[in-house]
């Protein structure tokens, strides 16, 4: 199934590019294109579910291949890459592994620490480019004032790709001076070099093993006031990237995820249709006529929700790249295009594994876990029910009940 994931990867986007690298990992020999990447991640992708993260040495192999360098900044050495041309990598990594496209995602959290001091910036990207930042937010901890800072208690959850990343966010309690209307909403956030960070071993779920989404705690750990930011608040770089609407970009970045899950079932299942024999001693699949009709249907439902995706995007940045900044209507759509890609796309995926058969079900088959991996997708706090609700009413003039775009 390689060839075929890999020729399907190559048809649906861009040609993969050879990125120079300053990884300062051990394990760094040279530049990696995404075509070998992927390679790797399909070799290995049971040993991340199996470990419950991506290794470090997989993570240096990221950095080669520019994932980790892909938001920031051009001023540090960073590519700053056109966000469409970001969310097209992650569909190309998920093809072959939902967990390993779900820390690759983060290549694209750097976006929000443009919200830090430019001198900030300046000292966290010193030994290049390539840094990797994960968080866990939540639940939000209260921060004690210090001179020049804060003490930071607390247990955070969520933190994908904690055991890979170079830094560490935590949302902490709202700070003077921080916080006003224009970020209600946003959580204040803390940053720390990620060996200052426990990580609480304890992702156990039924999809997205592979992420390593543990827990975070901190224990009285002082912060420099340097070192936080408002979360999706007003970046402080000015390059095109720094205004793209930071909350919707990382909205897509996960909905991606389903785009190849989506993708991959399809060609999955679309490889099962010849065989001869079935277990039952029933007509092959691909002589079966709700087979045929549905395997279309899916298809047309994959790829009207993946051209709504990506004409959203490309529309906000060519309003970017012509100087005028992203409308509420524009960032609106950024959001409803992702909701819909990644629910869409989940359905696309049950679609495929009820028609696969009983062959689905077993641990051997990877139909089951994409179906695992896929409803977690959905289930992210940017990619909810509740974003439908929210962008009907910017449709209809009236405000949204919550935050939003």
């Amino acid at each position: 199934m390689h060839a075929v994931h890999t020729a399907r990867a190559r048809a649906c986007t861009a040609d993969a590019r050879i990125i120079d690298t300053q990884d300062d990992y051990p394990e760094y020999t040279g530049p990696l294109s995404l075509d070998e990447l992927i390679i790797e991640v399909e070799r290995r992708r049971d040993e991340f579910d199996a470990v419950s993260h991506v290794p470090r040495d997989m993570i240096a192999k990221m950095k080669r291949a520019g994932i980790f360098r892909a938001s920031t900044p051009k001023r540090f050495g960073g590519d700053a890459l056109p966000p469409p041309q970001f969310l097209a990598m992650l569909e190309r990594i998920a093809i072959v592994d939902g967990s390993t496209a779900w820390v690759a995602a983060f290549g694209s959290a750097n976006t929000y620490l443009a919200s830090l001091p430019v001198e900030t910036q300046a000292r966290l990207y010193a030994s290049g480019p390539d840094q990797v930042f994960a968080g866990g937010l939540y639940p939000l901890q209260p921060a004690e004032r210090a001179p020049g800072g804060y003490l930071v208690s607390g247990q955070w959850r969520f933190a994908s790709g904690c055991k890979g990343a170079d830094w560490i966010g935590v949302g902490i309690g709202g700070a003077p001076g921080k916080l006003g209307d224009a970020n209600a909403g946003k959580p204040f956030t803390a940053v720390f070099p990620a060996s200052e960070v426990e990580i609480v071993d304890n992702w156990n779920v039924v999809g997205m093993q592979g992420t390593g989404s543990h827990d975070l705690r901190l224990k009285n750990k002082f912060v420099d006031e340097q070192w936080t930011f408002v979360r999706g608040g007003v970046p402080l770089i000015d390059e095109p990237l720094y205004r793209y609407p930071a909350v919707a970009y990382q909205a897509q970045v996960h909905a991606a995820v389903n785009l190849g899950l989506a993708r991959a079932a399809l060609d999955l299942l679309a490889g099962m249709s010849g065989v001869t024999k079935t277990t039952t001693g029933a007509p092959r699949l691909a002589d079966r006529a709700y087979y045929r009709s549905d395997l279309a249907q899916a298809e047309a439902n994959l790829r009207s929700a993946r051209a709504f995706f990506f004409e959203s995007a490309q529309t906000s940045w060519r309003t970017i790249m012509a100087g005028d900044p992203v409308s509420p209507s524009e960032a609106n759509l950024l959001r409803l295009s992702a909701t819909h890609a990644a629910h869409t796309c989940a359905e696309v995926v049950m679609q495929a594994y009820k028609l696969a058969g009983i062959g689905a079900i077993y641990r051997e088959s990877r139909m089951q876990r994409m179906v695992r991996d896929s409803i977690v997708v959905t289930q992210h706090a940017f990619l909810g029910e509740g974003t439908y609700d929210a962008s009907g009413a910017l449709f209809v003039g009236i405000a949204p009940v919550t935050p939003y775009p």
